[in-house]
């Protein structure tokens, strides 16, 4: 049956075009760059001329998964790709192992979110991360735990490339710009969860606090589990006292100490 929602097409599909050029002969000019078809040639689409289409692409490939998906709303969960689990961190610990109860609190965490992005047909409260190892991987592999789904956004990196194993194949996403890749990261966020973490961490932490405190975003739940770790980290009586935040601003973010919590500070939020 015809789809009737869709205008008849009129003109040959680029997937169609890409078909015939498997069969063209090679020749002298068939052969040459020029004549390759401009969308499906990779040395053009990477010359820094083309940056902006590339940045648009980026934008649009999630953006139609994730659309395409119904996935209207999700929960983000950021840290340190160093926290190892508890299984490899060993006892007595220092460093980032020190902080692997951090992984075992994001692990569930994730579980709780997706049981409810279950209940929604994974469509609202899905459960997204940075697709990496350590609070990543907690986040993916709580979701896949509890028979969810998760969206894995990676960024191409000298190291930390590989996307951990428990994130959901055809929504995990590989980004080359970071300012794309955070863009998806808040476009549908319900909740922020914020682990400990270092400066990538930072970095995404303060974007959503700067996006919030300008009025650039809807305020939303930003949940930081640790006070202890935050508040050695982040001085905000200082920032007060210089004059440099308002003395409301503290207010966009809420310490959690454990999922459960985390999630009763979700359903209890209150827009400021």
């Amino acid at each position: 049956m015809t789809d009737q929602r869709r205008p008849q097409r009129r003109f040959p599909d680029a997937r169609e075009d890409l078909r015939h050029w498997e069969d063209i002969p090679d020749t002298p000019q068939t052969l040459s760059p020029s004549y390759r078809l401009a969308f499906s040639d990779a040395e053009f689409l990477t010359r820094d001329e083309l940056r902006p289409v590339r940045l648009q692409l980026e934008l649009l490939k999630t953006e139609m998964a994730l659309a395409e998906r119904g996935i209207t709303s999700t929960v983000v969960i950021m840290g340190s790709a160093r926290i190892p689990s508890p299984e490899t961190a060993g006892t007595g610990g220092t460093g980032p192992a020190a902080l692997a109860t951090w992984y075992e609190q994001a692990r569930e965490f994730a579980r709780l979110t997706s049981l409810r992005a279950l209940a929604t047909g994974n469509r609202e409260n899905v459960v997204c991360t940075g697709g990496g190892p350590g609070i990543m991987e907690a986040g993916s592999r709580g979701a896949a735990e509890a028979g969810g789904i998760s969206v894995s956004l990676n960024i191409v990196l000298p190291h930390e490339q590989v996307p951990n194993r428990y994130g959901t194949p055809d929504l995990s996403f590989n980004f080359h710009y970071f300012a794309v890749r955070k863009m998806h990261f808040l476009m549908r966020a319900r909740a922020i969860a914020v682990f400990p973490g270092g400066f990538g961490t930072l970095d995404e932490l303060f974007e959503v606090l700067t996006l919030v405190q300008t009025g650039r975003m809807q305020p939303l739940p930003v949940l930081l589990f640790g006070r202890a770790f935050w508040d050695r980290v982040i001085d905000w009586s200082a920032l007060v006292e210089a004059g440099t935040i308002a003395p409301a601003d503290p207010s966009i973010v809420t310490f959690v100490e454990t999922a459960a919590e985390a999630w009763a500070a979700i359903d209890a939020w209150i827009p400021r």
